[in-house]
């Protein structure tokens, strides 16, 4: 393919993707251009996938053809970001948003609003969308998507991931065009070192200092790589992506090569990601066809080509050592460093490795240019950062907001804030390696600079919110329980730190903690941040000392009471029946597991039959008596 060729196919196809980007007179204007009187967007991604958006899909496309509709174009697509509400169809021009769709929604819808004539389906709109007067918002003006700005999942949702001409359209592939007609190597570095790109993968290295390092070392053979092991619990950040969008993937580590002089690129991706990955394998095979990868791309006389590995779900191959260390076939371990991977990387030649969330800010840094990518942002932060946001919010889901924006924007606006009428305690960002914020910094900027300074960090973007009914100490055993599992032993204090760490928190949780443990705690801790080899060791310590620094006066209950004011941690659990409150059913003994449960010669004097007892030796703990009593007549301490 030619450059006109390339350009032929974007002009052809562009009215169809702006259609999707804008709704009303603008895109009614633009929909008669097409051929399409409406087109229908139903979610792919894994999430909406899960809910069966493929039977949503299946049945539009059976009711379609009973109507004898053919000017409807129906096209799966990537990632929306509304998680919790799938399977979610949008029908354009409109931008009718239907949320949590089955097939017999999709009769109706298809009945009463796709038919030539037809209105808006409202009762099975996103409630969001509707306005108190009964008219329809736009959904770009809902509190979820107003104060987003969506850089990297600009095509996420947007396009059909299977096509490349409409990826083309949507502007995938302009970049390598620009680049490979008009810039040289080092322009390109320039242009990422000016953007302010940080990793979004961890750490927050420049990406342009990277890409410097790599071309300035010698080599004969240099790689880049693309960390898709996206492995923090709660993170779907990076499969989204790949899901809704593989082809800037593609196209941005093409740039990189070229930047670098390197010819050959791996995506590295965990098999636990089928869908991702079985668009990357499409996408991969459509650019070869279209002369986008592999020999002369574009006719311009650059060579670069992309293999994928599988990851077999090691949470250490996200250190990039270690996930070079797979890729050469090994066991997944890191490496000392120096030398870093810019120098000595993939089978010992000089080596970048960014994770997909950046790869996917190389496409409009080039397109719009630096000077626009870091207007956005903070001063050390540019741009934007995606999050997977999930526990206890109202929208779980994919958001991508200005970096610096605040954590309570992020909560109470985007987020739509705590369900149940229950308090926001605490977010945790950053994964396991990461750190928990506390309310009193909720007007925190989300930021690499500020998430340090109150001890947590960016990592690869999974926000967890949490509230009253957190018990922090249970939450940073749950993060030890993960890392201690996903060591790779290689090291000791990483190997034997993390296993006695969580020693110690299971015994504070079990209300056998001694008052020297935080500071045997504190002490470990510090020993592995600065002799762990990898990041793994090093920062697996952050969700205790971050918790143990802002809710140490939940440590001190459970050590000095045996108190866990949240009620999670069992063995600390008192179970109580009110005698006045008892009926004396006999429910909760039928539910009691173990028969710890006793008639008393109580009687009430408002009931009949003798009140209940809890023997608190025979009680295990478990619920099944609260779980089953219709009044209220237990009680958990």
């Amino acid at each position: 393919m030619t450059t006109k060729e390339l350009d032929a196919i974007r002009a052809a196809k562009k009215d169809l993707i702006e259609v999707r980007r804008v709704i009303r007179e603008e895109g009614e204007k633009l929909a008669k251009k097409t051929g399409y009187r409406k087109q229908v967007l139903v979610c792919g991604g894994t999430g909406c996938t899960s809910s069966h958006s493929l039977k949503v899909i299946e049945q539009l496309e059976k009711s379609l053809a009973k109507h004898n509709i053919n000017d409807i174009l129906v096209v799966k697509t990537g990632c929306f970001g509304l998680c919790a509400l799938g399977p979610i169809m949008i029908v354009y021009p409109e931008g009718a948003f239907y949320a949590q769709m089955t097939p017999e929604h999709v009769k109706t819808v298809v009945e009463k609003h796709l038919t030539k004539g037809g209105d808006i389906v409202k009762e099975l709109l996103y409630q969001g969308t509707l306005a108190k007067d009964g008219s329809v918002i736009p959904f770009g003006e809902t509190p979820f998507y107003k104060k987003q700005m969506r850089i990297a999942l600009r095509n996420c949702g947007v396009i059909a991931p299977e096509d490349i001409e409409e990826a083309i359209a949507a502007g995938d592939y302009a970049a390598i065009e620009k680049v490979l007609t008009s810039m040289t190597p080092d322009d390109v570095i320039n242009e990422m070192l000016a953007s302010g790109l940080r990793g979004r993968g961890g750490a927050g290295f420049p990406t342009g200092r990277k890409w410097a390092f790599a071309k300035a070392s010698q080599g004969d053979i240099k790689y880049v790589c693309c960390n898709a092991d996206e492995g923090d619990p709660g993170a779907f950040m990076d499969r989204s992506v790949l899901e809704g969008d593989p082809h800037c993937v593609l196209e941005a580590m093409t740039i990189a090569g070229y930047a670098i002089g390197a010819h050959y690129g791996y995506i590295y991706v965990r098999a636990e990601y089928p869908v991702a990955v079985q668009r990357l394998k499409i996408a991969i095979k459509q650019a070869h066809e279209y002369g986008l990868l592999g020999k002369n791309i574009l006719g311009l006389g650059f060579d670069f080509d992309i293999e994928i590995r599988l990851g077999a779900g090691a949470f250490v191959c996200g250190e990039e050592t270690a996930l070079m260390t797979s890729i050469e076939g090994h066991r997944g371990e890191p490496r000392p460093r120096p030398p870093f991977p810019a120098v000595k990387g993939l089978f010992g030649k000089p080596t970048i490795l960014n994770n997909v969330e950046t790869w996917a800010n190389v496409n409009p840094i080039i397109m719009k240019g630096a000077k626009w990518f870091s207007s956005i942002g903070t001063e050390n932060s540019s741009g934007t950062k995606v999050f997977a946001l999930g526990g206890k919010i109202t929208n779980v889901g994919l958001v991508e907001v200005p970096m610096g924006t605040t954590l309570r924007e992020i909560v109470e606006e985007i987020g739509g804030g705590i369900p149940n009428g229950k308090k926001f305690k605490a977010a945790q960002t950053g994964g396991p390696s990461g750190g928990c914020i506390p309310a009193s910094c909720i007007d925190t900027p989300i930021d690499y600079d500020s998430l340090i300074a109150i001890g947590s960090m960016m990592g690869s973007g999974g926000m967890i919110i949490l509230d009253e009914d957190t018990c922090m100490v249970d939450i940073s055993k749950f993060y030890l329980e993960f890392t201690a599992d996903e060591s790779c032993g290689k090291c000791t204090p990483c190997r034997i730190g993390t296993k006695r760490l969580l020693q110690l928190l299971t015994k504070i949780t079990e209300g056998k903690g001694e008052s020297d443990d935080l500071n045997k705690i504190e002490e470990l801790a510090s020993h592995m941040k600065q002799s762990s080899l990898c990041a793994l060791g090093q920062s697996a310590p952050n969700p205790v000392l971050s918790t143990l620094h802002y809710f140490r006066d939940e440590y001190a209950e459970h050590i000095e009471e045996k108190k866990c004011r949240a009620g999670v941690c069992k063995a600390m659990l008192q179970f109580s029946i009110d005698k006045d409150k008892c009926i004396g059913c006999g429910k909760c003994m039928k539910n009691c597991p173990v028969d710890a449960i006793h008639k008393t010669d109580y009687v009430a004097p408002s009931h009949k039959l003798p009140s209940l007892e809890i023997d608190a030796a025979k009680c295990i703990r478990c619920g099944a008596c609260m779980a089953g009593c219709k009044f209220s007549a237990i009680e958990r301490k």
